[in-house]
């Protein structure tokens, strides 16, 4: 249990700090527009799933871009967290902000229908 809050706390870690060097410091125009959503360290501490966003649809590009920057990330990790073993960057798209966004668009619709035919009766 004690490993799990620490793995937990370092996938924090590492967002922040990954979130912060993606805004200040990376210079590739592909991931101008990436919000970091989360980290996931696995137990061992040897890889950590990057999951991102990026509303304009270019994921796939801004995925080439993160995966280009991952050794200068890395590298930059390293230097701020005090670790023995730093976990291999994956960078993933995180589907959910896009999938709850399409969903409160349906709710509204729903809801704007029943009002309608509220009326009609």
């Amino acid at each position: 249990m004690a490993n799990f809050a620490r793995t937990e706390r370092i996938g924090e870690q590492i967002q922040r700090e990954i979130a912060e060097l993606v805004r200040l410091e990376v210079n590739d125009p592909r991931v101008k527009l990436v919000t970091i959503t989360g980290v996931e360290v696995a137990s061992d501490y040897s890889h950590a799933k990057v999951f991102f966003t990026r509303l304009d649809g270019k994921q796939e590009e801004a995925k080439k871009g993160l995966e280009h920057a991952s050794g200068f990330l890395r590298s930059r990790l390293a230097h701020s967290l005090k670790l023995r073993i730093m976990p291999q960057l994956h960078f993933l798209y995180d589907a959910s902000v896009e999938r709850g966004s399409r969903l409160s668009q349906l709710i509204d619709q729903a809801v704007a229908s029943d009002s309608n035919l509220g009326k009609e009766e």
